[in-house]
Order: structure tokens, then sequence, then C-alpha cells
């Protein structure tokens, strides 16, 4: 864990962070010590591999210091693009003060930065440069990974399709569904749910007229939860890091059932899922696989829309919804903002990005239109939206218009030619025949029922954790 301001942490103290036991801070010079180490098997297989740039020495760095030395004489012989990522992953296990040092000079001849104390700036780096990895780098992933987890091995081959660099995927100090997600949880009424206060933020969702609240300080500790709202599966993914709590449908277009979990990498701060079946690796953000079996086969999940919002408001337009209960089968503390308490006080990242953007902080919250035929990017400040509670955009071809209530909650809808301004009361447009629009949250109804205009996909996100995916979107500030 590591950023600008807060001390320095060590992948395995994230995980005892994730535990809710006590972590020590480290700083990025002592970042290494952790046993992490190779058996006599993985280095039998590892050595009847076929024949390839050696991966060996650099997985050689975490074994003893003699071992670690040795291996950085064959390191430094035969220089490689591919060396850095290596070197990089490595580095934190690395037990010898000598090695490590020599490890940073030999990443800052390979970056062409100075020598840093702070991993992440050989990193940025290392994304600026060409992407030209080792042909055995997924090979190496596996290796390294299967001694914290052993399925992680599943995720890296050789031979897998990838739309993404291998080097920015990034554990994220966890085993696979370290962070377990929530399947088809116990629920409970609005009068059941005494223990939510007015103003905790939940995630709200409607499906075929069900509704179901499930608050952000669960969520938070679960970053996934497969429910059935609407006689309909769905599968909600919070990312935590990045801010975004996305609804997808895990049924594809060819009516495949995705089971999905929670891999343990991330990729630019975006959590990655996995699916059950192929062991392939999705986007959070855009609900397709990037990395394995799946990748390059057309599959989308659909997205629903979500509003972010608080118990009150939800519970005022829906007191028949039902909520998330405590009672999610594992002991955490859900108390209002315990979880990420620190990561949520503070505008700096846990895991860095390529690129930020300085239009807005980057944990601003922007508001995401979704349009599955056309996947031109968009965000939307929240702040914006709520100083103009009726906004009209057009996206890909596709006009919409997004209304904006007293809580802050957004919500999005087709709107063809019309034009809209605010009604009377909180959950009503008026277009420019003055004709009265009612706001719910699968359309907008016609006050004489002669018309609807739909709900679009949408949700939020942090403005750093969307633009790490789409550094070229159009931003609405």
């Amino acid at each position: 864990m590591s950023n600008q301001t807060l001390p320095k942490q060590t992948v395995l103290a994230m995980v005892t962070f994730l535990l809710g036991l006590t972590t020590v801070p480290l700083t990025s010079r002592n970042v290494a010590a952790q046993p992490l180490r190779l058996s006599p098997a993985d280095h039998d297989q590892r050595t009847t591999s076929a024949p390839a740039p050696a991966i060996e020495p650099f997985l050689d760095l975490i074994g003893e210091p003699r071992d670690a030395l040795r291996a950085l004489q064959v390191i430094e012989k035969k220089p490689h693009p591919g060396n850095a990522a290596m070197m990089l992953e490595v580095l934190p296990y690395v037990r010898s003060a000598q090695v490590r040092e020599r490890v940073e000079r030999i990443l800052s001849q390979n970056t062409g930065v100075h020598r840093s104390r702070d991993t992440d700036d050989f990193y940025q780096a290392l994304w600026r440069g060409k992407y030209t990895p080792n042909p055995r780098y997924a090979e190496f992933k596996a290796t390294l990974y299967r001694q914290i987890d052993p399925r992680f091995a599943e995720y890296f081959h050789n031979d897998r399709k990838s739309t993404i660099r291998l080097d920015e995927v990034r554990w994220g100090g966890v085993v696979r569904d370290g962070i377990p997600p929530l399947n088809h949880p116990k629920t409970v009424t609005a009068e059941e749910a005494t223990f939510l206060n007015e103003t905790d933020v939940v995630f709200g969702v409607v499906v075929n007229g069900e509704a179901r609240a499930y608050p952000k300080r669960i969520l938070a500790w679960h970053e996934m939860v497969k429910d059935t709202v609407g006689e309909t599966a769905i599968n909600g993914v919070y990312c935590t890091l990045c801010g975004s709590m996305i609804v997808y449908f895990p049924k594809d277009s060819a009516g495949v059932h995705h089971e999905l979990g929670t891999s343990g990498f991330l990729y630019r701060s975006n959590k990655l899922m996995y699916d059950h079946a192929t062991k392939s690796m999705w986007s959070t953000i855009e609900g397709t696989p990037v990395i394995g079996p799946l990748v390059g086969k057309g599959i989308q999940l659909p997205v629903h829309h979500v509003v972010t919002t608080d118990w009150q408001s939800w519970q005022k337009t829906h007191p028949d919804t039902r909520v998330l209960s405590l009672e999610t089968g594992h002991r955490r503390d859900y108390g209002e903002g315990v979880a990420y308490r620190k990561y949520f006080s503070t505008d700096q990242l846990m895991f860095t990005v390529p690129t930020r953007d300085r239009r807005l902080r980057n944990k601003a919250e922007v508001f995401i239109v979704r349009h599955q035929q056309n996947q031109t990017p968009l965000a939307i400040s929240a702040d914006f939206l709520q100083q103009n509670p009726v906004y009209q955009d057009n996206l890909g071809g596709l006009a919409f218009v997004v209304a904006t209530d007293s809580s802050g909650a957004n919500r999005a809808y087709e709107s063809k030619a019309y034009r809209f301004q605010a009604g009377k009361s909180h959950n009503k447009l008026v277009d420019a025949s003055n004709r009265v629009w009612t706001v719910t949250e699968e359309a907008l109804v016609a006050s004489d029922d002669s018309e609807t205009l739909m709900r679009l996909p949408s949700h939020r996100a942090f403005w750093f954790g969307w633009h790490a995916v789409h550094p070229t979107t159009r931003l609405v500030q």
C-alpha cells in the first residue's frame, strides 16, 4: 500500500488489514523480508520448461541471500526490456537489504528513474515504455503468486490471450475470494433494518418492480453480491478502490451464465473478477474478459442501473424495499465508514495508475451512463449534477437526461427530442409542452401514461478509476 503521504506497507500488511487484524506500517525500504519461498518441486518444474529467456534467476531473488546474489549476476549479464517488470514484482519479497539495493540500482538503469524509495516511480516509468515482456512472463507470475495461493496459477499461462498488459496486473493483497462474495445473502424488511442510520449510503436496485438496498458499509467488506431480484439473477460488484458499484446480469447474450468471483488481482487499481468455469479474468468496469480463454469471444455482460443514495431517501421512495442483512455469515465490523477508513479519508491511491487527470480530485465521484450500442466513454461530475439537477446530453447518438434529486442521487433516462426542466416536486420533470413526467426507477412516465422513456444503465465511480480505464473519456464538470 503506497502513496505520497501515508506510510508504505507491504502487501502482506494489506492482507491483515482486510482481515481486520493489526497492521504494522513498514517503509518502502524494508517492504521485503516476507517468507515467500519456492519449494524444490517448483524449482524442478521451472527448470524443465520449454526453452525461453530464463525466468528462474528472478524467482531466485526471493531465496537465500547467497542464491539471490548469484541470480543477480546472471540478470545483469542478460539485459532484456522485460526484466524490470519481473524485478518489481519480486522486490517486496527480497529478504536481503544488499540484494534490494542492487535490484533498485538495476531498476534505475532499466527505467531511467533515479534511485527511488517508492516503487510507484518505477512502475510509472515501466508503463510509459513499450510493452516488451519476457516470453515466459505469464509463467513467471503463475510460479510467483501460487506461493501465496496455488489457485493463482490458473490465471496465468504463456499461451493465454490478453487484452491488457500483464505488468499492470498487480496482486491486491488477498487470496482468491479472500474478500468473500455474498451469495444470495439474507435480507430484511425496511422496518427490520434498524441498524441503518438515515444518512448511511446505500446502493439501490430495482428489477421487475422489486426493490433492494445494499448498504455500502456491508459491501465494502465483500465487494460482490450475487442475488435474485425480481426473479432475475444479478451480480453486484463493488470495487472499493475505484469507488464503483456496478450491477451486471451474469447471463450473457448467448444465454450463458457466468459464475464470477474475486480474483485477488487488480488492473489499474480496478478489481479483476474471474469466472469459475474457465478461470478467465474479467474487468469490473467493463464486464468483459480481459485474460484467458474467453477473450475475443465477444462476451459482454448486460449492465443494469443502480443508484447511490442515502437510506432515508431510498426508504421513503421504496417503503417495501428489502435490505441486505447484517447476518452475512462473516464476522466483520459493519459500522458506517469502518472498512477502508484511511483510504477513503484522503485523496491518495493505494495502487498507482499509469496516468491521472487533475481536472478533478482522484476520488471525486463521477456519474457514468452506459450505452451498450456505443461505448463512447463519458463521465459527469457528481458535484456538477448536484448544481444542475436536470442535465441533458448525447452519448454516441443517444440523447439522454440525468435527473438528480435532493439527496444527490442520479438517474439517467433516454430523452429523445424532449427538452426537460425541473418540476414542482423532486420526482417530476416538465417538457417544453408543459407535460409532466414522473421519475421512477425503471422509466420516465408521462402524466397521461401515453409514453415512457426508459432508464439507462448507469452507476458512479471515482474519477481516477474511470479515467484509468478510459483515458480518452469526455468529462462534464
